[in-house]
């Protein structure tokens, strides 16, 4: 039975790293877009996304750490990888054809 715990707590914990790199990921890129195309892009402001990112990314890291057991934090690492989510797939795209760079993902 406990290495059906090990098994658990070791892939919550490699799920956790995983959302914890997408939160990253997301914070970066919107940190290195000029405010003026978040407004042009009719998708809130820039601070408002840094701010939702910044507290996604610490949420993860803190779920990510293994602060206060991996039940307390799965909701809010949850939201928090979707907040991110949102960014990547709504937020960016409509980003970068209000710059002009042409299509978002090579596919």
């Amino acid at each position: 039975m406990q290495l059906a715990y090990d098994i658990q707590y070791w892939l919550y914990m490699a799920l956790g790293l995983i959302a914890l790199v997408i939160e990253l990921w997301a914070l970066a890129d919107c940190v290195g877009r000029k405010a003026d195309y978040f407004q042009a892009a009719f998708k809130k402001t820039k601070g408002f996304w840094v701010g939702v990112l910044v507290a996604a990314t610490a949420v993860g890291a803190l779920a990510a750490l293994g602060a206060g057991g991996l039940g307390t934090w799965m909701i809010f690492q949850l939201a928090a990888v979707a907040a991110a989510g949102v960014y990547l797939a709504d937020v960016k795209p409509a980003l970068i054809e209000v710059k002009g760079g042409g299509s978002a993902y090579p596919w």
